[in-house]
């Protein structure tokens, strides 16, 4: 089986491997192993996904970072998310006996928290608007592509996970300079940042506070990515 990986964000790619891989395009890492670099955002993750299933993935996984809505999660956490939650609070399952393998195979070294994952369409910056979104959906964190990739997997009757490592807190309200230097699809436009900082430095402070706990998220992942290739085998493993 060719285990297809979805990841938005150079920052979350570089925790996965070493390899250029431009965006919108997939390379394998590995004899079985596929990775597709979207960019932010249901629309690229789902183009993504669709690449992967035409090169011969015949499984998916939603892997880079996200965002806490559960209180008790911290920067560098790692999720394994049982269901996810769509915008329109309907739920989409996650393959079960995957689920428990990968759960299972990571816990010797990992502290894994499972959940549901719920999805967002742009950037979710306040604290407040974190904890509406954990009432409406009871979803322990949150991210922008793991939904869009579920549902290809879905209608391709695909086996899927989503590797989520915690950056931002609940309780933390992202620095404006992210929202500020984000474009139509998510991503970081390091010009518009660079222009915020010089009018607003007092912003820099709390966006080092976020650089911290991202390479916190990425060192997690560093650790996953280590048990790929056992992860990926899971339907061998399981005969």
């Amino acid at each position: 089986m060719i285990t297809g990986i979805v990841v938005a964000l150079p920052e979350e790619l570089a925790a996965l491997t070493s390899k250029r891989i431009d965006k919108g395009h997939c390379v394998f890492i590995a004899d079985k192993l596929l990775v597709a670099y979207s960019g932010a955002g249901a629309k690229n993750a789902t183009v993504a996904a669709e690449l992967l299933i035409s090169k011969g993935a015949t499984q998916l996984i939603s892997w880079g970072c996200a965002a806490a809505l559960d209180m008790t999660l911290r920067p560098g956490d790692l999720t394994l998310a049982d269901c996810l939650v769509d915008v329109n609070n309907d739920e989409l399952a996650v393959d079960h006996n995957w689920h428990e393998y990968t759960k299972n195979l990571l816990a010797p070294d990992i502290s894994v928290r499972t959940g549901s994952l719920t999805e967002s369409v742009d950037i979710v910056s306040a604290s407040k608007e974190k904890l509406h979104l954990q009432l409406i959906t009871k979803a322990i964190a949150l991210d922008m592509e793991s939904v869009a990739i579920a549902k290809v997997a879905n209608k391709k009757a695909l086996p899927f996970l989503a590797i989520r490592a915690i950056v931002d807190p609940a309780d933390m309200d992202l620095p404006n300079a992210v929202s500020y230097a984000a474009n139509a699809e998510g991503d970081i436009v390091l010009s518009r940042l660079l222009l915020f900082l010089a009018l607003h430095p007092i912003e820099l402070p709390r966006l080092i506070r976020l650089g911290f706990y991202f390479n916190a998220a990425k060192t997690t992942l560093k650790r996953v990515a280590r048990q790929l290739d056992a992860l990926a085998d899971f339907s061998n493993k399981l005969k």
